[in-house]
């Protein structure tokens, strides 16, 4: 415990004038036995983990991926098709969905920081994914889950009949339930993998980097098997079928991931961050008119046995930085108590009355948390340009000649398996990114990681701008070439397919950069007790970059709108201005790369001070990060 020595020494003797000898050593003693057992726990803790958990969590991750995304990718058409679905009720279905689905990582992370941890985060959602996936499953291997087929002996066309109440229901259950399962796991897993490497010692912390890379390239393998044979399974063989494999999979990463219980390192939860980061926010504005002649390093409040929960790995060096939260590590009258307010009785030492004082630690975890926001938040424009392949793309390719060999065979590619080639391009990039890049790298930065993080946003950056530039092009080339080709109206363009690789690829190359790097910032730079938040805040800038999407394209209707009724993005896009959509997007990711560059020089590391094992609490190393 690091308080001021005239602090320190009004309260020694105010404990011995009022105490025995006896009863001072007794609860010292109690403490030491105290601190001595947490010691021994941190011991068999750091036993734990390591490189033979992978299996485990990878399997895991693999196995939700595979049910995760096979549930999610034909879910529109189970929707119309089997359940009958107006296809404006169905799309709003799955928009509330989704917009559910990302906002429950909040709430998973928050369990995972302060209440359960992580592991029992990860298999609680799991569980609750799984009894969703299966009563999807039943409900749509049972007829009586669903409306009767249509009646296309109906001269003029066909009648469907409309799900019942019950029957949406159980649907509507079974999507609230994806959507629990979804929030206590996506922000939790890659946390949770992260963990079982421990951060004071350095070749461990090397290979947490190596971890993220591995993970993102189980995420896309996983991903590519789901739109290709669990979508045919679907298509081809029945919803059944096709519904149950995800479940099955689902099933697999449950006991896989519960199969590495032993040998797993799990971290007990310390408590809720948000209440800490308010106490902070709260002693800082109580005390604005203080004099700041008292906020010298030195004197601000340090309590190591306090904070000992939450900086199990190093703690936070004092930063000059947004100083105005300093003043909630100024002591002033009241501010220590000499009676636990819990107990009643006479503490061995102080208590601080955390709403009116912080540590200097807990004062530095908000003030990471605030300069990571700026960073966090160029990511979403990234997702909003990636998020145009699931449809412009996707309605590009459908008016062009999608054979695999047009002169050889008639088959074709359908159109959305055209995200295959963007999983393709991510895959090999991290691959190539790990093997090849990383120790090439490493000889000139010096880096276990080979780049920091911030060049690598930087890098997939740079690149998705040049994806949104390609594809305005490749839009204009294949609208010129269906107007040539006489097929604006109706038809299939002669132009092939392959002219979109370029754009599906470079977002493949883009996310392989940007989003891993995105998700290491996010992880390094979180205060420890915040990352499964850290991870979760992650998830919801992909999900807000999806929003921004949408209202970009609302503008982009009303803006373009003629007054014949035209516009840039009508539904025959042989009509329209698509071209220009693509470079009013790329416009706003160039600005959105130079608002990066701007955040990136200016943003201050977090220094992190270790305790080298063996040597010593005088023998500590703080690490510099701002040198990276």
């Amino acid at each position: 415990m690091l308080v001021a020595e005239s602090t320190r020494g009004v309260v020694e003797g105010a404990v011995s004038s009022g105490n025995t000898c006896n009863r001072t050593s007794s609860p010292r003693r109690e403490e030491r036995e105290r601190m001595e057992a947490a010691a021994m726990d941190e011991t068999k803790i750091r036993k734990k983990g390591g490189l033979r958990t992978m299996p485990f969590i990878f399997a895991n991750e693999v196995a939700e991926k595979l049910a995760v995304v096979g549930f999610s990718t034909n879910m529109l058409i189970y929707l119309t098709q089997q359940m009958h679905m107006p296809l404006a009720k169905a799309a709003t279905t799955l928009t509330n969905f989704g917009g559910t689905s990302a906002m429950t990582p909040l709430i998973g992370a928050y369990l995972a920081d302060a209440v359960i941890g992580r592991f029992w985060t990860v298999a609680g959602a799991s569980l609750v994914y799984q009894v969703g996936m299966a009563l999807l499953t039943v409900s749509a291997a049972l007829p009586q889950f669903r409306p009767a087929p249509c009646d296309t002996a109906i001269a003029g066309g066909s009648t469907c009949e409309q799900a019942l109440p019950w029957q949406l229901a159980v649907l509507y259950v079974c999507l609230f339930l994806n959507s629990v399962g979804a929030g206590g796991y996506r922000p939790c897993i890659v946390a949770f993998g992260a963990d079982q490497f421990d951060e004071s010692e350095s070749a461990e912390r090397a290979r947490t980097w190596g971890f993220f890379n591995w993970y993102y390239f189980c995420n896309g393998a996983s991903m590519l098997v789901a739109v290709t044979a669990v979508v045919y399974v679907q298509d081809n063989v029945g919803w059944g079928w096709g519904l149950g494999v995800p479940a099955a999979c689902m099933g697999v990463s449950l006991v896989a991931f519960v199969a590495g219980y032993p040998m797993y390192r799990r971290l007990q939860p310390v408590g809720s961050p948000f209440t800490r980061l308010a106490q902070v926010v709260v002693a800082a504005v109580r005390k604005r008119r203080v004099d700041r002649a008292g906020d010298e390093t030195g004197r601000l409040y340090e309590n190591d046995e306090m904070d000992a929960p939450i900086s199990m790995y190093g703690k936070l060096v004092h930063t000059n930085q947004l100083s105005f939260f300093d003043r909630a590590a100024i002591i002033t009258d009241g501010d220590l108590l000499m009676t636990d307010t819990t107990s009643g009785k006479q503490p061995p030492s102080p208590v601080p009355n955390l709403w009116r004082l912080s540590t200097v630690h807990r004062v530095e975890e908000l003030k990471s948390v605030v300069r990571m926001g700026p960073i966090w938040a160029a990511g979403i424009l990234v997702i909003t340009a990636s998020s145009q392949q699931g449809t412009f793309s996707l309605q590009q390719a459908s008016t062009m000649d999608r054979r695999v060999a047009p002169h050889l065979s008639s088959f074709q590619i359908p159109a959305g398996s055209m995200t295959v080639f963007s999983l393709q391009a991510m895959l090999v990039t991290l691959f190539v990114y790990d093997r090849a890049l990383v120790p090439l790298a490493r000889r000139y930065t010096g880096l276990d990681r080979g780049i920091s993080f911030l060049h690598r946003m930087g890098i997939g950056f740079t690149i998705s701008v040049a994806a949104s530039l390609v594809a305005g092009f490749v839009e204009r080339h294949r609208r010129e070439a269906a107007a040539a080709g006489g097929t604006t109206d109706a038809g299939t363009a002669p132009l092939s397919a392959y002219w979109l690789v370029p754009q599906y690829a470079l977002h493949g190359i883009a996310e392989a950069f940007n989003s891993v790097g995105h998700l290491e910032f996010m992880y390094d730079q979180a205060p420890e007790s915040m990352r499964s938040t850290a991870t979760a805040l992650f998830w919801l800038s992909i999900s807000l970059g999806s929003y921004v999407s949408t209202l970009l394209i609302t503008a982009v209707h009303r803006w373009s709108a003629g007054p014949d009724g035209s516009n840039w993005l009508p539904d025959n896009i042989n009509h329209g201005k698509l071209d220009y959509f693509y470079w009013v997007v790329t416009l706003l990711q160039a600005m959105n790369l130079v608002y990066y560059l701007i955040c990136a020089r200016r943003y201050k590391f977090k220094p992190v001070q270790h305790h080298k094992e063996g040597e010593g609490d005088d023998k500590s190393m703080v690490e510099l990060q701002e040198n990276v």
